[in-house]
């Protein structure tokens, strides 16, 4: 995880001290549910508990140096918890268990508690671009297809479209938050060799997972779907960065980024105003992609498991996850502060255009005068020609055509009845 992409909330819940304590967490609550099953004396279970240790940057450095000994992480963290506790107790830490248990219930246990954090950030750009979604419904702007002028829309029309998709976003985050949601404690193979599934099914409860069938590993289509819903996300921020960054060009200048007292655009040229919150989106976005990928990659394990996933995993998923959240934080605020030229907008549109977004309108109300469809098409087509033959604009080239005289140009030309239908695309927002 990179520092300069990394919020503060995800590095704790990422860090090895976070992750250490919830690995102790697991190893004494089955300590705990051992004992209620009368499989251990209750007493040692207490004790566990009583000397739990504080897990800090001294116990991680310790399983470290131990590490570099046992070449084997988990073992190394059983070696130091043991001798942390200093008691005959101690004995019962990690009895029945494989690594994979603790590993993959306290992953799932973290990832689920990330997923919240970039939940929460989702759920505030969806906010923002509701707020500019009402703020901006009345706006017109060309709508553009293939990168061209087609017809009138509105900028409150783009937000709400980008506000729905946040809505699926948050649908697919909510659903891979309950697949990781779960836990296992089935021992080696998955067949609970020497943990009862009652005692995997108390320990999940108390850490507010569900237990699952495994094999030695929890299956990483699970964690795959987590790496599709962030992937998802990240796209929804892509799709909303590239729209400014091209609202945002000098020869369209219709939408700016927000750009702070103080700051400078570019080291060369004073004068630069760059999109760069939304280069950095568009980037970012690709990387986590990337990681989308990787994680299908994970889902086929040799036989009850092999290793070939946990070091994909160890960077692939604190780094999508810290990445998503930090992309929707600067997401949230570049929409917030998104500055918009109306005035420019609209002057793109009617002198842009030279009333060509209107060509459609044309094509239909001659078809309702009567005219062939396909006449009609060409009949606009070549109106359309000589507009930029001539320089001139599409109602002032029919108006002095044969077929100007038929039609009620006003209402033909009128930016507020082609998107009079703007309110609907509020309606159920919220």
């Amino acid at each position: 995880m990179i520092p300069r992409y990394l919020p503060s909330e995800i590095a704790a819940l990422f860090s090895d001290t976070h992750r250490f304590d919830v690995m102790c967490e697991v190893e004494i609550l089955v300590a705990e549910a051992l004992a209620a099953a009368g499989r251990i004396p209750e007493p040692d279970a207490r004790e566990l508990r009583a000397r739990r240790p504080q897990i800090d940057e001294t116990f991680v450095a310790e399983v470290e140096a131990r590490e570099a000994i046992t070449h084997h992480d988990t073992a190394a963290f059983v070696d130091v918890l043991q001798g942390r506790i200093n008691h005959p107790s101690a004995a019962w830490i990690h009895y029945g268990l494989t690594s994979s248990d603790v590993l993959d219930t306290a992953m799932c246990v973290i990832i689920r508690d990330a997923l919240d954090v970039v939940t929460r950030q989702v759920g505030s750009l969806r906010e923002a671009l509701v707020a500019r979604a009402i703020e901006t419904i009345d706006w017109p702007l060309a709508g553009r297809t293939h990168g061209m002028h087609a017809e009138p829309t509105t900028f409150g029309i783009k937000f709400s479209h980008f506000a729905r998709q946040c809505d699926r976003d948050l649908v697919r985050l909510a659903r891979a938050r309950e697949q990781i949601s779960v836990g296992k404690l089935s021992g080696a193979v998955g067949t609970y060799s020497n943990i009862e599934p009652e005692i995997e099914t108390a320990v999940c409860a108390a850490l507010s997972l569900r237990a699952v069938p495994a094999t030695q590993v929890i299956a990483r289509d699970r964690h795959a779907e987590v790496l599709y819903a962030l992937a998802s996300a990240a796209a929804t921020m892509e799709a909303i960065a590239l729209e400014i960054r091209h609202l945002a060009r000098t020869e369209v200048g219709e939408v700016e980024e927000p750009f702070a007292v103080g700051q400078k655009g570019s080291s060369a040229m004073p004068h630069k105003r760059n999109p760069v919150i939304a280069e950095r989106i568009c980037g970012l976005a690709r990387v986590v992609r990337g990681y989308a990928h990787t994680a299908l990659e994970d889902v086929a394990l040799w036989h009850e498991r092999d290793i070939s996933h946990s070091s994909v995993e160890r960077v692939i998923i604190p780094d999508a996850v810290a990445l998503v959240a930090y992309m929707a934080s600067k997401a949230t605020n570049l929409v917030s502060g998104l500055v918009v030229h109306r005035e420019r907008a609209l002057c793109n549109l009617v002198d842009g255009s030279r009333g060509l977004v209107f060509s459609q309108s044309v094509l239909l109300s001659l078809v309702d005068h009567g005219m062939d469809r396909n006449e009609a098409y060409r009949v606009v087509q070549n109106l359309a020609n000589d507009v930029r033959e001539q320089n001139s604009t599409l109602r002032e080239i029919l108006a002095t055509s044969d077929h100007g005289s038929l039609l009620d140009l006003d209402d033909v030309f009128s930016i507020e009845r082609l998107v009079r239908h703007r309110h609907h695309f509020l309606e159920e927002l919220g």
